[in-house]
């Protein structure tokens, strides 16, 4: 057997760098390339081995490990979980940095392949700089933090491990079902230790995506549940995206006129001019989505793990009156909410039902009401959306301004806080890729790296950021990446100086304003200072500009986007308001008891709101 002597960091990056992927016919490289931010704990190793191979595998530099990791992820989503990128820090707090961005990814079904430096795995200079001991356990680590967060872990305590670890972690990346983070702990003396690595174990290998065929009995479940069906409803969820069936889907739905209403993930799956698009679900839907899912005698979930925000905390449409058919790639999401499974890839199970039956499904009332709430809600948007002339302007009229300038080559990112909930019911999605939203994890400071990862993945789009004065104050470092890596980004910044989403919540929960807007918070008597956050992002290397309400804004957007760098504009909005409009009930628990009357009467609605949630 041919052999080649490398050590453990040479042989994982060139086993990397082999890694090739079929996408419509094409093979391309698996592998993007490598975020890296250098530290003892991998600098040596992994550091040297990625310097050779830069042609191949491109390595990264970032500013914050988390956001690093954060941006990998984006690409991977942008992608559909067909490309991938990896990330590697030192031991310590470069490790544990990237832990939040670990459990994002383990929330959304989302792969990463982190590569965390780790401490000795002979223990001879112990306890080195950074290392947290376990009094009781000398073999953990910070980063058994990982475990919980990893769809795969391991800890490379010989150089020989990677002959069977790598390929289950590059296993795991791409199964539709397991999909996730996967992470190798490397000791930093084990990646420079030599081996004598066989010569096949570097040759290319192309992947492919499986795609997993309904099983017959459930499919005739489902077919005989939507034969039945008078008034049924499609909830479109991200795995319509990631099995490249948005087109499948639209075909599926205009043939038999059934509404399709979008989780966060999956907007965008139709574009909103298709007219059985109905717009979001759920605590942050639409009106029409929402009265048609409470109206609905049969729903067909697509790829949706059905969280809190879809199901209005299991108050919205599980009632005993409904069949709930869960079409999803894994057994694990497919019987939740006691729905009739079909465990299956997003794709193949729509093409074997659209051949099961014929175009009939429905009744033509149903149709005719989706179509009267569908214009009904168009019109609702275009009047909170609207440029109102004020000083201070609301999230929806921003949300306005920027959709009305966004063309069919834009991708709106965001993350956390009231904008997402204000874009997932307000955003006019052109289809497919217009739309990137994180809020599996709802993580602040995904934005701004996010959207680098979005522009790294699709170079010719425009990628615009919108992002709150708080996630921007939380990770803006990669403002600084994406200039330095020629990666364009659009970045609207609203400063309504706090946490105006929060603040909202804690007013309908009958709590006073504290410790969320500035003015509610500990401060100097002077007060919190105004971040002039133009000026910031111009010292980070970006174009820049402060502008004043709508009008202003608009304008401030042509400029942007005819710049070649990344443009950040800032400017004032009012935290108070949201949109009344739509919309459904999301369970967040209330005291029992308070000396405030307010939290009071709010637990008593509470409770009332508690009646309808299915047990």
């Amino acid at each position: 057997m041919s052999t080649i002597r490398l050590t453990m960091a040479q042989a994982l990056v060139k086993y990397l760098a082999a890694q090739r992927i079929e996408i419509d016919g094409q093979e391309v490289a698996l592998f993007e390339g490598v975020f890296a931010i250098f530290g003892h704990g991998n600098v040596a190793g992994l550091g040297e081995a990625l310097y050779h191979v830069q042609d191949t595998l491109p390595t990264f530099r970032a500013h914050n490990e988390q956001a690093m990791a954060h941006a990998a992820i984006a690409f991977a989503k942008a992608n559909g979980r067909k490309r991938l990128m990896a990330a590697t820090s030192s031991i310590g707090p470069g490790a544990t940095n990237m832990v939040t961005a670990a459990a994002l990814a383990h929330a959304n079904r989302l792969p990463i392949l982190l590569l965390p430096g780790d401490t000795f795995a002979t223990r001879e200079p112990d306890p080195v700089l950074q290392q947290v001991e376990h009094f009781g356990d000398p073999t953990i680590s910070v980063n058994d933090c990982f475990r919980p967060v990893s769809r795969y872990f391991d800890r490379i305590s010989r150089p020989e491990q990677l002959l069977t670890s790598l390929p289950q972690a590059i296993a795991t990346l791409l199964d539709p079902e397991h999909c996730g983070p996967a992470t190798l702990a490397m000791p930093q003396d084990v990646q420079t230790f030599a081996y004598d690595y066989p010569q096949a174990f570097f040759a290319p290998r192309v992947h492919r995506i499986r795609r997993s065929p309904p099983e017959a009995y459930e499919l005739r479940q489902a077919i005989g549940a939507l034969q039945r069906a008078k008034r049924p409803l499609i909830i479109a969820g991200g795995g319509v995206h990631y099995a490249t069936a948005c087109d499948a889907l639209a075909d599926f739905a205009k043939a038999r006129g059934i509404p399709v209403a979008e989780t966060q993930a999956g907007k965008g799956a139709l574009a909103d001019s298709h007219p059985c698009a109905v717009g979001a679900i759920g605590v942050t839907g639409s009106a029409a989505a929402n009265q048609l899912a409470e109206q609905a005698d049969v729903i067909l979930a697509v790829g949706t793990r059905l969280q809190d925000f879809t199901t209005g905390s299991r108050a919205l449409f599980e009632n005993n009156h409904k069949t709930l058919i869960a079409l999803n790639v894994g057994r694990f999401d497919s019987v939740k909410h006691l729905a009739l499974p079909l465990t299956c890839d997003a794709l193949a199970g729509l093409e074997q039902l659209d051949d099961a039956f014929g175009d009939g499904c429905g009744s033509n009332e149903w149709r005719e009401q989706t179509d009267t709430l569908k214009r009904e809600w168009a019109k609702t948007v275009h009047q909170v959306t609207a440029d109102q002339g004020a000083a201070l302007p609301t999230d929806a009229q921003v949300i306005g301004a920027v959709n009305r300038q966004a063309g069919s080559d834009t991708t709106v990112v965001c993350a956390a806080g009231g904008l997402p909930g204000e874009l997932h019911k307000l955003w006019q999605c052109s289809g497919p890729g217009s739309y990137h939203v994180e809020y599996g994890f709802s993580c602040m400071g995904y934005e701004i790296a996010g959207g680098m990862g979005v522009k790294m993945a699709k170079p010719e789009r425009e990628v615009v950021v919108m992002v709150g004065d708080g996630s921007y104050l939380m990770h803006n470092s990669e403002l600084a990446t994406s200039v330095m890596l020629g990666h364009k980004l659009i970045v609207v910044v609203l400063d309504n100086r706090g946490y105006g989403c929060i603040n909202r919540l804690q007013h309908a929960t009958g709590g006073a304003g504290f410790n969320n807007l500035l003015q509610d918070c500990r401060t100097v008597e002077a007060g919190a200072p105004k971040t002039d956050f133009a000026a910031h992002a111009k010292a980070l290397g970006c174009e820049s500009e402060s502008v004043s309400g709508i009008a202003e804004l608009e304008q401030a957007l042509v400029r942007a986007r005819s710049a070649t760098s990344t443009y950040v504009i800032a400017l004032d909005t009012d935290p108070l308001p949201s949109t009344e409009e739509g919309g459904a009930w999301w369970d967040v628990a209330v005291p029992e008891v308070s000396e405030r009357e307010q939290v009071n009467t709010a637990y008593q609605s509470y409770r009332e709101a508690k009646q309808r949630q299915h047990h």
